[in-house]
């Protein structure tokens, strides 16, 4: 499987000594005039927004994601490969938060002409998640993979010659309330997995810009 795709990194200064998370991506810095000063601005990539229905048959947009944290992974359903070892850590995140009402799990499908919202339900039901912890999202194939591409860094696409017939990033993705990636997890590790939980929190007791 390919890996996820940094478009670059800028590290978030803060005076205090807490840990801080990096913020991923490309940025811009704006000059501008405050009080007859110059003031250097740095303004971070945040992930475009979005229209996806889940499992439930409800629109999920980037709306209901703003001012809370979420993890996202891409996956398909009759995925053979790292998509069950994906699950089962993200299992582990859901418990830790799944009634953390800050705190949420966006899972989308990469192969929507198999996964259709009955099919993502009985999917869901079957790892006993609910939405609006854990929504598993569905829209266009090539609108997801070019969200996965252009706004999370990932990898997503057909691939005749990959077992199940496409090759995605096996990423979980931090974001924050702002709508910026924070972190890319390997996804089938339970070490990263553990580390992604206890990062969580460093987010909630952010201070927001």
């Amino acid at each position: 499987m390919k890996i996820s795709k940094l478009a670059g990194i800028a590290l978030l200064l803060s005076a205090c000594s807490e840990p801080v998370l990096p913020i991923l991506g490309p940025r811009e810095v704006e000059v501008k005039q405050v009080n007859g000063k110059e003031v250097v601005d740095t303004i971070y990539k945040t992930i475009p927004d979005f229209s996806f229905y889940n499992q439930d048959g409800d629109i999920i947009t980037k709306k209901d994601v703003m001012g809370k944290i979420y993890v996202a992974d891409f996956f398909f359903v009759t995925c053979p490969t790292i998509c069950p070892r994906m699950k089962r850590n993200l299992l582990k995140v859901y418990e830790a938060y799944g009634n953390e009402p800050n705190v949420m799990l966006l899972s989308h499908t990469i192969d929507p002409d198999h996964d259709s919202i009955s099919v993502l339900k009985e999917y869901a039901e079957g790892l006993g998640a609910k939405a609006p912890a854990w929504h598993f999202l569905r829209a266009e194939r090539e609108y997801t993979w070019k969200l996965a591409e252009e706004g999370y860094y990932a990898t997503a696409m057909a691939d005749s010659l990959e077992p199940g017939g496409f090759v995605h990033s096996g990423g979980l993705i931090l974001v924050d309330q702002l709508g910026r990636v924070r972190g890319v997890y390997d996804g089938t590790s339970e070490s990263e997995t553990k580390q992604l939980i206890n990062d969580i929190p460093l987010l909630l007791h952010e201070k927001k810009d």
